[in-house]
């Protein structure tokens, strides 16, 4: 496994110069935001598609330093209620997809979207209980009206490519946890796999580590992030909170750098997971921490990483 990051934290700084302090840090993958929620700082696919020695230059501002791209991210909602919307992030997904297959990167990451709860939304509509039973009625015409025909086709346009689709599990869209995974992939077929982040995990009390027995070669990217509970504030609100992510004191949780929510232990035990699993990619470091600087939590994440990655490294024994 290799030490990576999620390069949107560095999105002020002009790309090269951004890539160098990556390499410097000890980072050896680099996952690219090219549109979506995460911006474009670095990467426009139309712009790299539509000429050669801007992709050629972007390639190697890349290679040059020693780096792998892990992923190119384009997380965002081709389902969303607001056709141009829908449109736009679709048309980046597309333009990703066949950007990556230019480079030679096996993996694009984004949400799986979602859709309002008819034809005249605005929002999307993210349904998370079955009483009234309005809302299941709600969950029936979202999968079969535009999660069916949106990933159907999706699915065989990246498997067309060469891709994989990393979807991540991201509460507010209709893929948010194993179940709902499966469901996709029945969908999209086995182009479709997961970007396993388990900071959207903790808090909606899932295990990580038996996500990952679970999912196994289905995982296909993996994002460093952890999440720090807030148990007094969960008694009290339980973990569906909606107040702001600064708001640190009275939210239920928080996005933490790794080793802030969860220790050694769970961080040793989730890379042996993954090892198991046959995963042997990046793990990519995204940084949402609204305690620690971007500098503090970014250097802080990849000591702690690297130290456990070394723990995990298999060894020769002794009766080889």
């Amino acid at each position: 496994m290799k030490v990576g990051v999620f390069a949107v934290l560095f999105a002020q700084r002009p790309f090269e110069e951004a890539l160098d302090y990556i390499r410097d840090t000890g980072c050896e993958a680099v996952e690219i935001g090219c549109g979506g929620f995460p911006g474009s700082a670095h990467c426009v696919p139309s712009e790299l598609l539509a000429d050669d020695a801007k992709l050629a230059a972007f390639r190697s501002a890349v290679e040059s330093r020693g780096l792998e791209i892990s992923a190119l991210s384009c997380h965002g909602n081709p389902l969303h209620p607001d056709t141009a919307k829908a449109q736009a992030d679709d048309a980046v997904f597309r333009d990703t997809v066949r950007l990556a297959a230019k480079l030679g990167v096996q993996n694009v990451i984004t949400f799986s979207g979602c859709p309002g709860d008819h034809d005249g939304a605005k929002y999307p509509n993210w349904v998370t209980c079955p009483w009234p039973t309005d809302f299941l009625e709600i969950l029936d015409w979202q999968w079969n009206q535009k999660v069916q025909p949106y990933w159907s086709e999706a699915g065989r346009f990246a498997k067309d490519n060469g891709v994989r689709v990393a979807i991540e599990l991201h509460p507010g869209f209709v893929a948010y946890h194993t179940e709902s995974f499966w469901r996709l992939r029945e969908i999209g077929g086995d182009a479709i796999g997961v970007n396993f982040d388990p900071s959207h995990l903790f808090w909606q009390q899932m295990d990580p580590l038996v996500c990952i027995r679970e999912l196994g070669d289905a995982i296909f990217h993996v994002h460093a992030k952890d999440t720090w509970l807030d148990m007094p504030n969960i008694r009290r609100n339980g973990v569906l909170d909606t107040k702001p992510y600064t708001d640190e004191k009275n939210r239920s949780w928080i996005f933490r750098t790794v080793g802030y929510g969860h220790g050694p232990e769970f961080w040793r035990a989730m890379l042996s997971e993954l090892r198991l699993a046959g995963y042997d990619g990046a793990i990519s470091i995204e940084h949402e921490d609204s305690i620690l600087s971007t500098n503090q939590g970014f250097t802080r994440a990849v000591e702690f990483l690297k130290d456990s990655i070394l723990t995990e490294q298999p060894s020769e024994v002794w009766w080889a």
